[in-house]
């Protein structure tokens, strides 16, 4: 049976991203989870938990231990929102930010390596592949996001 020509290729280089960052990143002691929410959180803070588990697809329950951890050692703050009492917004502190714009260096470094070894209209042909990914799946991650 021949292999999977584009699904196949993509989860092969998301483990391969993913084996790769995790080795960048350990040093700053997160893991690419809560690497993956601090980057957001640098740009988007504050948000709600379910923003969080809507643009990461974590179970309630993983994403709760994983603020806990993150809220523990001062890299985050969770809060009452203040337009909805039942919900909780979750804000970057200044330590979390240090760490965070670490991460954001080490995936824009690793980038712009990759984008290194493209031709001109590689990333274009790559976003057209993206955009009929979202088009068939029929899934959009992109909303405005709530504070």
């Amino acid at each position: 049976m021949e292999p999977l020509r584009i699904l196949s290729p993509i989860h092969k280089a998301t483990r391969q991203m993913e084996i790769y960052l995790e080795q960048k990143i350990k040093p700053l002691g997160v893991s690419t989870a809560e690497g993956h929410i601090l980057t957001y959180l640098l740009s988007y803070a504050p948000c709600s938990i379910g923003q969080l588990v809507r643009v990461f697809g974590f179970k309630r329950s993983t994403l709760t231990s994983i603020l806990d951890r993150l809220e523990k050692r001062g890299l985050i703050r969770r809060q009452l929102h203040p337009k909805d009492r039942r919900s909780w917004i979750v804000a970057i502190q200044p330590k979390g930010r240090k760490i965070a714009g670490k991460l954001r260096k080490i995936v824009e470094e690793f980038e712009a390596e990759i984008s290194s070894n493209l031709d001109p209209g590689d990333i274009e042909r790559f976003s057209h592949i993206m955009e009929a990914i979202g088009k068939v799946s029929a899934i959009q991650f992109r909303k405005k996001p709530e504070a």
